[in-house]
């Protein structure tokens, strides 16, 4: 198989991930089922279960009435394993705009419950942080498998068959790194082949490669790496903020800041970016982590 056939395959498998199917529902909720991503570690990828969650979501709504916010709680661990099973409930329905929940379970209890607003397109203010300067371009860049030396075989089959193309501007937070410590960093990242035109599809991708890296300012402060024996990190909680329009199959950058940790927990944030300059998205997220002593 070629490196282009392997990109469009990985790409191929994230879209049937993502296309859910409808079910009778017997309730005044609407219910989708789905299946997971194959894991090493046999947990669901919590980018996955946001994005299958917000599809659904918008499967109830019109197709002109787009996510600008979402707001989920990460309740336990996913079995990749199994299907997924998601009840939206349609909470709102006004003028200009619509509040949907969608809570998806596992084996008859909720592995992840979210509240998104979603808004018709209407003209107002607007202002945006700029694009930070100095940015290496992501062609300058390897990407992360290729950059990473003596990872565990799953980790590095992971890294390889993910559908999206990430490139550090730093070191990959995989191994030891002599990077300075500080709770920020920068990724590029865009997915391996293109996808649809769809925007809903686009908007859900986007919420997919969120949660990607964006634990990592956290554990950078503190020199902290992801092959760290006896390192726990799970995510709690996850917020997100639609601004502009973005394709997800070109290049995006991901700038990511951790304000504070402690109790074990961290916050981080992150902003993203056309290659263009503009803000498409604001990130929030936190996670419990545990180091070893």
């Amino acid at each position: 198989m070629t490196a282009d056939q392997h990109a469009i395959r990985t790409v191929e498998q994230l879209l049937a991930v993502l296309d859910l199917d409808s079910t009778q529902a017997r309730t005044t909720e609407d219910i989708f089922t789905g299946s997971s991503h194959p894991m090493p570690s046999g947990r669901i990828y919590g980018g996955q279960v946001l994005a299958q969650s917000l599809l659904a979501a918008e499967r109830t709504l019109p197709e002109d009435r787009a996510v600008h916010s979402m707001h989920g709680y990460f309740l336990r661990p996913g079995d990749a394993a199994q299907g997924i099973t998601i009840a939206v409930d349609r909470i709102h329905d006004g003028r200009s705009f619509s509040t949907r929940r969608s809570q998806a379970y596992q084996n008859g209890v909720p592995i992840f419950s979210m509240i998104a607003s979603f808004q018709d397109q209407d003209p107002g203010l607007e202002h945006a942080v700029p694009i930070p300067e100095g940015i290496p371009d992501p062609d300058s860049l390897l990407p992360d498998e290729e950059r990473v030396e003596g990872l565990p075989a799953g980790t590095a089959r992971m890294l390889s068959d993910r559908a999206a193309d990430v490139r550090h501007v730093e070191s990959p937070l995989f191994l030891p790194s002599d990077d300075a410590q500080v709770p920020q960093q920068a990724v590029w990242m865009r997915m391996r082949a293109p996808l649809p035109d769809d925007p809903r599809l686009h908007r859900a991708a986007l919420a997919y490669l969120s949660d990607m890296t964006i634990q990592e300012s956290i554990l950078r402060a503190h020199g902290v790496y992801w092959a760290l024996p006896g390192l726990k990190v799970a995510s709690l909680d996850h917020a997100m903020w639609w601004h502009r329009a973005a394709r997800v199959d070109e290049w995006l950058l991901y700038v990511q800041e951790s304000p504070n940790a402690r109790g074990g927990r961290g916050l981080a944030q992150g902003r993203i970016y056309t290659r263009a300059g503009e803000l498409v998205a604001t990130v929030a997220q936190e996670i419990m982590v545990r180091v070893p002593s």
